[in-house]
């Protein structure tokens, strides 16, 4: 299998992980931004939002940076994941993956930003920034 060959937009938020507990309400701060997930399972609650957004008594991953695949993607499309995590494993870059109906989001640490360009352009995928600031 050929792995696709990507065009990615790198977006200007700057982000955070938080957890929170399984029945904790949805918080009204998690949901004020341009881009954000929120995933409820039996054992937590998980929020992707501005790290600007988070209050201090909230366990939070801060840090994150993320690439959007550009455009949409009909869901018959095989290893989008796979051709963007394969190179950044191999650079050693850890990953937060977030899917939607219509494209792919994958977050890397703010300090690992450079050396996942580089991993990416070099297997083929192209990486442009965004032109707006949230």
């Amino acid at each position: 299998m050929n792995a696709p060959k990507l065009s990615m937009l790198l977006l200007d938020n700057r982000l955070a992980v938080c957890q929170l507990d399984r029945g904790a309400a949805v918080p009204s701060w998690a949901i004020e931004a341009d881009f954000f997930s929120i995933t409820r399972t039996a054992d937590e609650l998980s929020i992707v939002c501005p790290k600007s957004a988070v209050p201090p008594d909230v366990k939070v991953e801060k840090g994150w940076r993320c690439f959007r695949v550009a455009g949409s993607m009909d869901f018959s499309v095989v290893g989008v994941l796979a051709s963007m995590t394969g190179p950044l494993a191999e650079a050693g870059v850890g990953i937060f993956a977030v899917s939607t109906f219509d494209t792919d989001y994958l977050l890397v640490k703010e300090t690992d930003l450079d050396r996942a360009i580089g991993s990416l352009v070099a297997h083929g995928h192209s990486v442009a920034s965004e032109d707006r600031r949230d």
